[in-house]
């Protein structure tokens, strides 16, 4: 069975197990420095990864990194906006904004992007959902505790999975609330936001079962601490418990993996599909 996404715009179809979004960051301080991009160099990357099989483009211009500042909506725009510009005069892809501002969303709307990644669920900026709804665009809400410049400071939960279950079922409603289709809501659980590993353990065996399974599941685990926790490997030597843990999350009901290497993940799923029964 493949994965198919409705969007406002479009409709993204795969043969493979899940779909994959390519993380393209146009920042100069994102976790992983081989992923940190000038817009020329991330408008390649990303063409590069639709060539590799990428189904959506993710592009983001404020690191959400631990420890991570958050910066002005103007030099969000200036990181941005370029580079969806470029991209779509180069290309039909699927393009995901992420971003917690409706400032941006709006100019990345109108420069051609079709989604929202919103690491706040609609939270930070009080009109983004409105305008969400307006567009019909699809929104992925995900789960996050504090702030980036401190969320890692408590990452322990009770219960980790009716805790980020609870807040994502709320948001969900929220977005219901302010008009956006219940058929664009797309939840990511937050690996590594504001969580220890036990917690991020507990999330990728049970993605599938947030909110009852009836939104699609997005997880960005690409090269994240926890799979150095378990691996004791450096970033820049994680692309092999990466691509672990994004199978054991598909295999566990995540619909969307968020990648830096696009062309290793998708060789990954297609082996997955290949050896489903």
């Amino acid at each position: 069975m493949g994965a198919v996404l409705h969007l406002a715009r479009k409709t993204i179809c795969s043969e493979l197990p899940a779909l994959v979004m390519g993380i393209v960051n146009a920042t100069p301080d994102s976790f992983w420095s081989e992923s940190r991009k000038t817009a020329a160099a991330a408008v390649e990357q990303a063409l590069y990864a639709v060539e590799q099989g990428a189904s959506i483009i993710d592009i983001g211009g404020e690191s959400s990194r631990p420890g991570a500042r958050y910066i002005s909506a103007e030099e969000e725009l200036e990181r941005v906006i370029p580079v969806i510009e470029q991209l779509r005069r180069r290309s039909d892809c699927v393009i995901s904004v992420d971003t917690r501002k409706k400032a941006v969303m709006r100019a990345a709307y109108e420069a051609g992007a079709d989604m929202l990644n919103d690491i706040s669920a609609l939270e930070d900026d009080a009109e983004i959902a409105a305008y969400a709804a307006q567009t019909d665009i699809a929104v992925i809400l995900m789960h996050k505790r504090g702030v980036p410049a401190i969320m890692q400071k408590d990452g322990a939960y009770a219960d980790a999975f009716g805790e980020v279950d609870a807040y994502l079922q709320s948001r969900a409603a929220y977005a219901v609330s302010c008009g956006v289709a219940e058929e664009r809501i797309i939840v990511d659980p937050g690996i590594g936001f504001g969580k220890n590993l036990d917690a991020n353990r507990v999330l990728i065996a049970r993605c599938g079962k947030l909110c009852g399974g009836r939104y699609p599941v997005l997880m960005g685990l690409s090269r994240k601490t926890c799979i150095g926790d378990m691996t004791g490997k450096d970033v820049s030597q994680r692309l092999g418990g990466t691509l672990a843990a994004n199978m054991l999350a598909v295999q566990n009901g995540a619909s969307i993996i968020r990648v830096h290497d696009v062309g290793e993940t998708i060789d990954m799923l297609k082996v997955l599909g290949s050896l489903r029964l």
